[in-house]
């Protein structure tokens, strides 16, 4: 099944926001800073690749019921690999 650009806009634009926490979080443990400020940025990373991934599976599951021919047992499959 393929997704339009448009409706995947919104996780791309999170995936890209999370690419640049995540190099501010290897230079927070490379500066040896504080434990909990790392991890708070590693759970705020991890919540927004999450977040991208269930627009997607969303987008995914929106075409299955328009179209009707979509795999709606794989895109299942896929949302609960997330959770």
């Amino acid at each position: 099944m393929q997704l339009s650009a448009e409706d995947l806009d919104g996780a791309v634009k999170r995936l890209q926001r999370a690419q640049g926490q995540l190099g501010g979080i290897i230079r927070m443990i490379q500066e040896g800073r504080d434990c909990q400020d790392i991890v708070t940025q590693i759970a705020a990373v991890s919540k927004a690749i999450d977040r991208a991934g269930f627009v997607v599976i969303a987008s995914g599951l929106k075409e299955c019921v328009i179209d009707g021919d979509g795999d709606t047992a794989q895109m299942e499959r896929l949302f609960l690999s997330l959770a």
